[in-house]
Order: structure tokens, then sequence, then C-alpha cells
């Protein structure tokens, strides 16, 4: 196979992927209705707004920005484009990890290729895979620092997990909760928590025996909470829900680059690869999974338990020379106010308690979540 190589980035750059779910705007089911959408937009736009496994949903990307501010901005202005399509044939956007209510039975696959390839070979656990994400991508300057951060993160995922959690229904019931997302996730071969690794080179042996045994088809079938991403040079953290409105998705976004950047100039500095276990992060994973924003999690050094908000106001102050670096403490400010309240999960079972109609509350997010001029 061809050698993989990491295209390093010389700056912490930033990009953003976020996955829209597309609903009808009388029933607010979900909606194959991809084409028609994207049909609606300018060409352009074709590499930065696509198609995802089935037609319900879709993925807006942003260009190489170097803030988060010129991240919001790009996101912002492709968001109007869409959202204007999507009024012409009668869709609205939904900022959810998962549909309340519609049931994956019902979608429609995207025709190309490879999703044909992916459903093939994972089956139902690709016709289930009705979940949206937030992606974030970071520029790291090689390879080995990009596998170096992954398990740097790890002991991080399950904070931002419980920040971003955003999906306690599943086909109309109330999962008891706070990111069923992430254990639809958890069920395919190659998600979930990655596996620690050294450098570059065992990363590439590793991709490349699961290739040559048929286990996957390519690299981008590697699913993981973060991984290197080789072609982009950067590292992909990708273990978050899909927040439920821009701002506070701009707020995850700041967390994430200011982690990143912290992390990665304590590794110029110098530092001891390994600083978590591996069965730690998969204890904080399940809590931030079942918790969301109420989660306790444990400190990996003290074996502290610690409310989420206490952790994350911790955090926060720590990065905060980071983010000053990257000019984004205003997000990060914005972080610390969604620290104060429910977090997105919880609001939407709040808002059944309110409506007592489960596509009430589907039509409250996507109206409360739209873009304005």
């Amino acid at each position: 196979m061809k050698k993989i190589s990491f295209e390093s980035s010389a700056e912490p750059t930033l990009g953003v992927e976020i996955e829209l779910g597309l609903v009808d705007e009388k029933t607010m089911g979900l909606a194959s209705k991809f084409n028609e959408v994207v049909g609606r937009l300018p060409e352009e736009f074709g590499n930065q707004i696509k198609p995802e496994l089935m037609q319900c949903y879709l993925e807006i990307n942003t260009g190489v920005c170097h803030t988060v501010a010129e991240a919001e901005e790009d996101l912002r202005s492709k968001l109007l484009l869409v959202q204007r399509a999507a009024d012409e044939v009668g869709v609205r956007l939904l900022w959810s990890a998962t549909h309340p209510f519609s049931s994956w039975k019902d979608q429609k696959l995207t025709q190309n290729d490879r999703y044909e390839m992916i459903l093939n070979l994972l089956q139902d656990m690709a016709r289930q895979l009705i979940t949206f994400g937030l992606h974030v991508h970071v520029g790291v300057d090689s390879g080995d620092k990009a596998v170096m951060l992954c398990d740097r993160l790890m002991r991080h995922l399950p904070l931002l997990l419980a920040v971003s959690a955003n999906s306690p229904w599943w086909e109309g019931r109330a999962t008891g909760l706070r990111s069923h997302r992430s254990k639809i996730m958890e069920a395919l071969p190659t998600a979930g928590m990655p596996t620690f690794m050294r450098n570059w080179s065992e990363y590439v042996w590793l991709v490349k025996h699961l290739i040559d045994t048929g286990f996957i088809n390519t690299i981008r079938e590697i699913w993981w909470d973060v991984r290197p991403h080789h072609n982009f040079g950067t590292v992909e953290v990708r273990i978050c829900d899909m927040p439920g409105n821009l701002q506070d998705t701009m707020a995850v976004v700041a967390l994430v680059h200011s982690l990143v950047k912290a992390l990665s100039d304590e590794i110029d500095q110098g530092t001891y690869q390994h600083d978590c276990h591996p069965m730690m992060a998969r204890q904080n994973k399940w809590r931030a999974s079942r918790y969301g924003m109420e989660a306790e999690l444990v400190d990996e050094f003290t074996l502290e338990v610690m409310p989420v908000r206490q952790r994350l106001q911790r955090l926060v102050a720590s990065l905060w020379p980071a983010a000053e670096q990257l000019q984004c403490t205003t997000y990060l400010e914005q972080m610390l106010r969604m620290a104060e309240g429910p977090g997105w999960a919880d609001k939407q079972l709040q808002l059944f308690e309110e409506r007592k109609d489960i596509a009430e509350v589907v039509r409250s997010l996507t109206a409360r979540s739209r873009i304005e001029d």
C-alpha cells in the first residue's frame, strides 16, 4: 500500500466539522433530502458541505483557520447558505447528536462506493449510525507528536464528552444516558478510545496490519475518539456530541484548540509519554455519557472524585495562557457560562417535560439554533 506520511503543520491551525440532521418542517422527523438541499448551493462549496452515510444529515467543514473567530465566521457563512436552501425544500437543521424519535431503520443510504463498502462491512452497525458529532482538527508539527497528543488527550476526552453531551433520546425513548451517541459509536470495531502507541511508526504499522488483514478497507475507517489525521497534519478530536447551537459549539472548539496547544507545548518542553491508565479514561467516559454535565469524574492522579463543573473550571484556568496566545479567551468565558447551567441533554429532557410532545422538542431545538443574518 502507499506510504502513509504525516503532512506536518507548522502552526496549531484549526479546522472544524459539524454534522447536522435534516428534519421535515411539518413532522419534525428526519428527512432524506440531502440532495435537494445541496442542489441549491453554489458549486464551490461542494468539498465543504458534504453528504454523510445516510441522506438525512450533512457535514459542514471549515477551511484551514488560525483562530476560533475565523472558524466561527467560516461556519456562519456556510450555515446561512445551507439554512436558506433547506428552507426552500421544507427542511430544518437539527443541532443534536441523535434525533429524538426517528428510527434508523427508515433512513436512506447515500449512494457512493465508499458508503456501500462500509455498509457491506459493518451491516446494521453502520445502518444505526444516525448520529451527529463535532470534530475538531488542530495542526501538529510531526506524526510522532500527533501520536503522543492522542495519548495525552485521552484523560481529557471524558470531560469534552460531558460538556458537549446532547443525545438523551433514541427511537422515541429517553435512554437514561446524556450521550447515547457515544455508545452507538463504541459499537464500531475501530471506534472508542484509541490504543496506546509510542510513535508514528507504530501507528503506521497498526493501520497497515488492519488493512492487510481485511479488518478495514482504508485508514478512514479508524474512528477513534481522537486520532492523527495524516493528510491534514492534525490531531482530530472526535468524541464530542453536536452541541445545541453555534455559540456553544465554538466554546467547545476553543477548549479543544487551547488544550491541544497547551499539551503540544508541554511535549516540546519534555514530558513522559503516558499519563493516564486506559481504564481510568474508560471509567470517566462512561460517567460522562451517563450523566453529562452532572457527572463526577475521577482525577487520574489523586483519585479524587470531582464534579464536571469544578474540573472544567480548573482546566479552563490552566489553559488561559494558551487561549490568550490563540486569541480565544472570550470563547472560554462562554464555556464557563455553559458550566453554570444545564447541559444540552438536560435541556432536551426539560423541553419534553414542558411540551409533553417529542416532535415539539425537535421543533423548539431547530428554532432556537437558527442562524440570524
